[in-house]
């Protein structure tokens, strides 16, 4: 009688209590713990990578800085650089040179707008399909997914 009682305050808690996980939800927030915890630690070891890359990279760009030879013969690359950009800009002025400047950006704009539709038609027919493919003119191509964090602002 003691068994029933408990059960029928058992049942009653239950009812009174949101539902209870089960075990596919518990095993799926383990795995989005574990994963959450793998993306912090490969960020922090990101972050120490880059740092000892600066670190590295000033030690290394200091050996050619402390060089006399190199430093007079970056001076005259500088040099040689400057005349170059000043016969650039020269040319750049000739109506037919700014006209195919001009042009050439208008291109790499369609093409970027261009590029962006083909990855958002492509995300929506993985999406519809649940293909990793898709194929063209006989070409089997792999749909390939990108992400990365950016912080916001």
């Amino acid at each position: 009688m003691d068994d029933t009682q408990n059960i029928q305050d058992g049942e009653i808690i239950e009812e009174s209590s949101s539902t209870p996980a089960t075990p596919e939800q518990i095993d799926q927030s383990q795995v989005l713990l574990s994963l959450e915890e793998m993306i912090k630690s490969n960020l922090a070891s990101l972050e120490k990578l880059r740092t000892e890359l600066r670190q590295t990279k000033e030690q290394f760009d200091d050996s050619f800085n402390n060089n006399p030879t190199f430093r007079e013969n970056s001076e005259q690359a500088k040099n040689a650089a400057k005349k170059k950009q000043e016969t650039r800009q020269n040319i750049m002025k000739q109506p037919a040179v700014a006209q195919l400047s001009d042009k050439m950006k208008s291109m790499r704009l369609d093409l970027k707008e261009k590029v962006a539709a083909l990855s958002d038609y492509l995300l929506e027919y993985q999406r519809l399909t649940q293909s990793m493919t898709f194929e063209n003119d006989g070409e089997v191509l792999e749909i390939i997914n990108s992400a990365k964090l950016v912080k916001r602002s």
